[in-house]
């Protein structure tokens, strides 16, 4: 299956490709992988939303070409209608279906009391909290009934512990057959989660979104994340993603586009976020090699929070990243050792050297008289290896290393980068 946008220069932009997954009576599929690798457009493609420009999905051995009756989908922003009680919006589904109010009614309350609200049916999503409104959600889906339940990173709104809860919850009614599903696909970003809760682990990669890698889940429910066979499982797909990952960025970007090495797309995070990282694998108990699941756990990161900022510092040869393993280099623990003035000599330098466009955006400034240039100047340019979004950001994270740096400045308000802080 293949999917694609078209740009507003008419070029096609391609999001999916070569996408073939099924789903089996009674198992949860998982979807790993890191943003920009499609999970959330292929929930929308099974569920109707959208179509394929390639391929075909099937439900029940029918084409899908809207959303079919039978598929429900659970949702990361709760998406409540906040005037509408919690009976008021759990009925929304089964009103649409015109059954009967007293049908209708019944079960719709056979819902809430299935999910853990019985009592909270006259109340109002602004009176309750994160977790139980995302119960609302859970019920809203499961009232209709459906035999697929699609649920797209329905816990990463939550706190560690309402997620947690919710997880475990949603087990035990799966577990015990009280859930009316045949069959679950959850997107995540969390690896844990997905260990926790699928059969099946289906790891995309990303530009185009494709299936890298299938991975199965054999270890029985109650699972325990303490487990040594759980832990292994969460180690083997860290070192899946960072192995697919690192390629893509840090090592080869300039093969993708050779002569430029203009075609990466960074990530954008903060240098509070990059030094923090630093210290903290440069710290006790890491001591300069830290293991990326137990990291990922200490500091409470997930996977597109966590992978990011290491990417970067493997970008600016502050750290290697292999084997699920994140290693701090001899200039990385330079840095982390440095005060602040020699921490930012030492970025600026690693930035000019180790990123093309820092080192792009510093020579066009330097050879121009006024020593400025416009916005549009590179996201033009970008724009030839990339769409609009992906340069912007790309840009947005350039500027603020620049500004760390010192390397350069941005005024933001004239769209224009310079070398004299405005």
């Amino acid at each position: 299956m293949r999917k694609s946008f078209r740009k507003p220069d008419g070029d096609e932009l391609l999001v999916l490709d070569g996408v073939d997954l099924s789903l089996r009576e009674g198992e949860i599929v998982g979807l790993l992988g890191r943003s920009g690798s499609g999970k959330s457009t292929l929930l929308r493609l099974i569920a109707g939303l959208s179509v394929p420009v390639a391929g075909s999905i099937r439900y029940l051995g029918q084409p899908v070409t809207g959303p079919p009756p039978g598929i429900a989908m659970v949702f990361q922003s709760f998406a409540l209608f906040p005037w509408l009680t919690v009976l008021q919006n759990v009925q929304l589904g089964l009103e649409a279906l015109a059954l009967p109010p007293g049908e209708i009614r019944r079960r719709a309350l056979g819902a809430i009391d299935l999910i853990g609200l019985d009592g909270f049916e006259s109340a109002y999503p602004r009176e309750l909290s994160g977790g139980m409104r995302q119960r609302v959600g859970f019920a809203r889906a499961l009232v209709v009934h459906p035999n697929i339940l699609l649920m797209d990173e329905p816990f990463s709104a939550l706190d560690v512990l309402t997620a947690e809860t919710l997880r475990t919850d949603f087990l035990d009614l799966w577990s015990e057959g009280q859930l009316p599903l045949k069959g679950v696909i959850l997107v995540s970003h969390n690896i844990e989660e997905a260990v926790l809760m699928c059969d099946r682990i289906l790891v995309l990669g990303s530009n185009p979104g494709r299936i890298l890698n299938e991975i199965k889940i054999e270890l029985p429910h109650p699972r325990a994340r303490l487990d040594p066979h759980f832990r292994d499982l969460v180690e083997s797909i860290y070192v899946e993603m960072t192995s697919q990952r690192s390629t893509g960025l840090a090592g080869k970007r300039s093969d993708r586009l050779p002569g430029s090495g203009l075609g990466t797309i960074l990530p954008l995070v903060s240098s509070n976020l990059l030094a923090g990282l630093l210290e903290a694998i440069a710290g006790s108990p890491y001591n300069g090699n830290a293991d990326l699941p137990v990291i990922a756990a200490s500091l409470q990161m997930e996977i597109d929070e966590l992978f990011p900022v290491a990417e970067t510092l493997q970008m600016l040869r502050f750290v290697d990243v292999a084997g699920g393993d994140i290693r701090i280099t001899t200039e990385g623990r330079q840095f982390s050792d440095a005060a602040t003035d020699e921490r930012k000599r030492l970025f600026a330098q690693h930035l000019l050297t180790h990123v093309a466009l820092s080192a792009h955006i510093r020579r066009v400034l330097d050879e121009r008289p006024s020593h400025r240039a416009p916005w549009s100047r590179f996201s033009d340019e970008l724009e030839d290896h990339m769409s609009p979004d992906a340069a912007e950001q790309t840009l947005r994270a350039i500027v603020d290393l620049g500004r760390y740096a010192e390397v350069f400045a941005y005024d933001d308000q004239a769209h224009a980068f310079s070398l004299d802080n405005p």
